[in-house]
C-alpha cells in the first residue's frame, strides 16, 4: 500500500500537463501512486497520460467515457486510491521540489492527523512568484494538531482541494465527495475541516499554483460562476444534518459571504451585466443562512456585508466604484496613450470600423509583410480553389512589391486602403502577428498559421532567456485576437497551448506549406532541379542554418568553400541564409566561383527542398518540414551549448535518441565532411532516426493541410467532417531526383496523308 495517492484530474491542459506530471514523478519521495483522470479531454491530454503510464509503473490512467467536470473526476480518482493519504493536484499546477518528502515527514511528526494543510506559491505567466498570505498561520502550530472547534481560524486557510493531504480512512468514513459544477472544492474543504478531529499544518510551500492569463475556468466570466450558490447550499445542508457543528456556523457564514463579495467584484468572474442578479442571489443566501446574532466584520468589508444585507445593489456598486476610482482613471490614461498611428488615419480607421464587414474579403500577410509565402500563401491558393468568391489581398512592404506573383492584389502597410481593409475584412491570415494598431471587430476571424515547429523556446517560455527581449503583455494581447491556431504535430499543439494562452481553437491540420512536399511528383522534383541548374546525377545538399539571437548578421560556422572541395564533384552545395540577414558578400563570391549555389533569395523553401537530396541544418524549423519528404537530414551544430543557453530549447536535438535527433550528427567541420564521404548521412542508423523523427513531427503533414484549414475557417465545416489524416504508411512523398523518372518525350504528330 503506497503512503501517498496523488489524484490529478485532467481536462484541456495539454500545454501544462507534462510539467505537472514531471513534478510528481520527479519527487525525491517515491512511495507514491499517481492516479490521472482523463475527463474526456478533447485535446492531446489522453495521449500524454498514456505515454507516462507506459513508462512509469506508479502511474494509473482513468479515461472517462464522457466529460463529468473537475469535481466528479476527482471523485473517480479517489475511489481508486490505495494510499494512506490522498492528495489532489490540479493538472496545470505542479509540486515544488521536495514537496512530497516534506508532506510525508510532517504527517509522521504530527502523529497521522486526519488532515494536513500545506502552503503554496502563486506562479505568474511573466515568471513572477509570490508567496501566499498563510505562511505565518501555518507555521504557528509547529507539529501540534487541533480541530476547527479548538482553532476556528483554521477555517480561514485557503479553501481549495490541492493544499491538503487527507487521511484516506477518514475521507472514506465520512463519504466526502466533490459536487458537480464550479467552486466544487470550497464546500468539501470546509466539510473536511469541520469534521476532522486533528488538523496539522506545514508552512513549507509545496504547490506552485499557476495563475494563467487566460483559460483558467475561474478567470473566465460567465453565468457558470453562479454555481457558487448551490455549492454553499450543499455546505449548509451538511451543517443542518449535523447540529453538533452549529458552533462553527458563524465563521462558515462569514467565509461564504466574503467569497460571494470577492467574486461579484471581479470582472473576470461575474460579468457587469450579471452583477445585479448575482448580488441579489447572494443577498438571498445572506438572509437564508445568517446565524442568529451574526455581526458583520468591521471596516470596508463590513460595509459591503451590510449593503448585501440591505439588498441595496445601487449603494454597493457606488461603494465599489469609489474603491477602484483612482485605478480606473489610471487605466484610462494608459489606454489613451496607445494612439493608432497618425491622427488622420486613426480617425479614418475608426470611421471605417463603423461600416459593415465584407464577408468576401480576406487579408493575408507573412513574415512581417515580406511577401507571398509560407503557410498563408498555401492557404490562399486553396481558398481560391474551394471558395473562389473570397477575394484575398496581401499586405506587403514596398521592397517586396517587385517580387510578387503576377496578378497579386496587394496593399502597402499603413496606407489609406490598408486601414480600410483592416476595418472591413472578415478574414485575417498571418504567420506572425498583425500590428498592435489593428483592432479586432466582432465577426472578424483571425487565423494564426505560425511558421515552424518549435525547437527553440517560444512565447511566454522565452522569459527566462537572455535573448527574449519582447513585450510579453503585448504578445498576450495579440494572441487574444486569434480564433484559430494551426499545428503540424501534437508537440506544437502542446507548446502553443502554454506559450500563447488564449481561447483560440487548435487546428491540428498540418502545415499548408508542406502539402507540396507530400503531393509533388518525380517530374516536379526534376523541374525544381532544372530551374536551379542542378544535374540529375549530382547529390544536392541544402544547407539551411538558422539565425542566432546572441549575434548579429550571418556568420558561417563552417568554411563552406573548403567543405565544397572536400565533398568533391559528386555533390553540389545549396546555401540559404535566414531571411533576417541581407546578402552576404562572402557567400556571393563563393557562388560566383562555382563552389556553391547561393539560394538565399530564392522565393520558395519548399521548391529548394524538393530539388535537394538531403538537408544540412542546425536548429532551423525547416527540419520538421523536411521530415515530410522522408529524405536524409544531417545536424551540424558546433555552437549547441551557446544556442541552448541563449534561447532555450524543448528537447535535446543532439541526444541521438529516436524522436529527438533526425539523422547523422556533426559538431565540427571535419565531422561534417566525413558524414558525407563515409556515407553515414544515409546509413541505416540515420534512416532509423529519421523514421522516428518523422513519426513524431510529421503527424498531420499528409498533403491535405490547406484543405482542412480552408474548410474549417472559411467554410465553417465541423472538425469531424474534415479530410481525415492519411496514415504514415499510406503516404508517398515526392521521390528524390535519382529515383524520379524523367518526363516522356513529346509525341510527334503524324503527318497528314496527301
Amino acid at each position: 500500500m503506497p503512503r501517498l495517492s496523488v489524484i490529478v484530474p485532467v481536462f484541456k491542459v495539454q500545454g501544462y500537463l507534462r510539467e505537472c506530471l514531471d513534478s510528481i514523478v520527479g519527487q525525491s519521495f517515491t512511495d507514491v501512486e499517481i492516479i490521472a483522470v482523463d475527463d474526456h479531454s478533447p485535446d492531446g491530454c489522453g495521449r500524454i497520460l498514456d505515454e507516462y503510464a507506459a513508462r512509469e509503473p506508479r502511474f494509473t490512467v482513468l479515461h472517462l467515457p464522457s466529460n463529468v467536470g473537475l469535481g466528479r473526476a476527482r471523485n473517480a480518482g479517489a475511489a481508486q486510491a490505495r494510499g494512506d493519504y490522498l492528495l489532489f493536484l490540479d493538472s496545470d499546477d505542479s509540486y515544488l521540489e521536495g514537496a512530497l518528502e516534506a508532506v510525508a515527514a510532517q504527517l509522521e511528526a504530527c502523529g497521522e492527523p486526519d488532515v494536513l494543510v500545506f502552503d503554496h506559491v502563486r506562479s505568474y505567466w511573466w515568471n513572477g512568484v509570490r508567496p501566499s498570505v498563510f505562511g505565518e498561520q501555518l507555521a504557528a502550530p509547529g507539529t501540534g494538531t487541533a480541530s476547527a472547534f479548538e482553532n476556528p481560524d483554521l477555517l480561514r486557510l485557503f479553501a481549495v482541494a490541492w493544499n491538503k493531504a487527507y487521511r484516506r480512512e477518514f475521507y472514506q468514513h465520512h463519504a466526502f465527495a466533490f459536487e458537480p459544477g464550479l467552486y466544487e472544492d470550497a464546500p468539501l474543504a470546509y466539510e473536511v475541516m469541520i469534521s476532522a478531529r486533528s488538523i496539522g499544518c506545514l508552512p513549507r510551500a509545496c504547490v506552485s499554483y499557476r495563475q494563467r492569463p487566460q483559460g483558467a475556468i475561474t478567470r473566465s466570466p460567465g453565468r457558470k460562476h453562479f454555481d457558487i450558490f448551490p455549492q454553499y447550499e450543499s455546505l449548509f445542508a451538511f451543517l443542518d444534518a449535523r447540529p453538533e457543528l452549529d458552533e462553527l456556523r458563524p465563521v462558515l457564514f462569514e467565509r461564504m459571504i466574503s467569497h460571494y463579495l470577492f467574486c461579484v467584484a471581479r470582472p473576470d468572474r461575474v460579468r457587469p451585466s450579471d452583477r445585479r442578479a448575482y448580488f441579489r442571489a447572494a443577498a438571498r443566501h445572506y438572509h437564508r443562512f445568517r446565524p442568529t446574532g451574526f455581526r458583520p466584520p468591521g471596516g470596508i468589508e463590513g460595509a459591503a456585508f451590510r449593503l448585501l444585507a440591505s439588498r441595496s445593489y445601487t449603494a454597493y456598486a457606488t461603494l465599489e466604484n469609489a474603491k477602484r476610482g483612482r485605478r480606473s482613471l489610471l487605466k484610462r490614461a494608459r489606454r489613451g496613450r496607445h494612439a493608432l498611428g497618425r491622427p488622420a488615419y486613426r480617425m479614418y480607421y475608426r470611421l471605417q470600423r463603423r461600416l459593415p464587414l465584407d464577408k468576401r474579403l480576406a487579408v493575408y500577410s507573412a513574415y512581417w509583410d515580406r511577401g507571398v509565402t509560407c503557410n498563408p500563401a498555401a492557404v490562399q491558393r486553396k481558398c481560391a480553389e474551394l471558395v473562389p468568391q473570397i477575394h484575398g489581398v496581401w499586405v506587403v512592404r514596398r521592397s517586396a512589391v517587385p517580387d510578387l506573383p503576377p496578378g497579386t492584389d496587394y496593399v502597402l502597410p499603413r496606407s489609406r486602403r490598408y486601414w480600410q481593409l483592416m476595418a472591413r475584412a472578415t478574414y485575417f491570415v498571418n504567420n506572425v502577428n498583425f500590428p498592435d494598431t489593428v483592432v479586432k471587430r466582432r465577426g472578424q476571424i483571425h487565423l494564426q498559421t505560425h511558421h515552424g515547429t518549435p525547437l527553440k523556446r517560444m512565447g511566454l517560455d522565452q522569459q527566462p532567456h537572455p535573448a527574449a527581449g519582447m513585450d510579453f503583455r503585448g504578445l498576450l494581447r495579440r494572441a487574444a485576437r486569434w480564433d484559430f491556431s494551426i499545428s503540424a504535430n501534437p508537440h506544437s499543439t502542446e507548446v502553443w497551448d502554454r506559450v500563447y494562452p488564449s481561447a483560440y481553437e487548435h487546428l491540428e491540420s498540418g502545415y499548408p506549406r508542406n502539402d507540396v512536399l507530400s503531393t509533388a511528383t518525380g517530374q516536379d522534383v526534376l523541374a525544381a532541379r532544372d530551374a536551379l541548374g542542378i544535374p540529375q546525377d549530382r547529390i544536392a545538399l541544402l544547407y539551411l542554418p538558422t539565425m542566432r539571437d546572441y549575434r548579429k548578421g550571418f556568420v558561417p560556422l563552417a568554411d563552406l568553400g573548403q567543405l565544397s572541395r572536400q565533398l568533391g564533384e559528386d555533390f553540389v552545395l545549396l546555401v540559404r541564409t535566414h531571411y533576417f540577414y541581407g546578402d552576404d558578400r562572402a557567400l556571393l563570391e563563393l557562388h560566383e566561383r562555382g563552389l556553391l549555389v547561393d539560394v538565399s533569395r530564392h522565393p520558395s523553401v519548399e521548391q529548394l527542398s524538393l530539388a535537394s537530396d538531403a538537408l544540412i541544418t542546425d536548429y532551423s524549423s525547416v527540419m520538421f518540414d523536411y521530415a515530410a519528404l522522408d529524405r536524409p537530414m544531417v545536424i551540424y551544430a558546433p555552437d549547441w551549448a551557446a544556442y541552448r543557453a541563449s534561447r532555450g530549447v524543448y528537447f535535446d536535438l543532439l541526444s541521438g535518441r529516436p524522436g529527438e535527433t533526425p539523422g547523422a550528427l556533426a559538431r565540427t567541420e571535419d565531422e561534417l565532411a566525413r558524414v558525407f564521404t563515409s556515407g553515414a548521412w544515409r546509413g541505416p542508423e540515420a534512416e532509423e532516426l529519421r523514421r522516428a523523427f518523422r513519426e513524431r513531427f510529421s503527424t498531420y503533414d499528409d498533403g491535405y493541410a490547406a484543405e482542412r484549414v480552408v474548410r474549417r475557417v472559411f467554410l465553417g465545416e465541423d472538425v469531424a467532417a474534415l479530410p481525415p489524416v492519411v496514415p504514415m504508411a499510406d503516404r508517398h512523398p515526392a521521390p528524390p531526383a535519382r529515383q524520379a523518372e524523367p518526363p516522356p518525350p513529346p509525341k510527334v504528330p503524324l503527318r497528314s496523308l496527301p
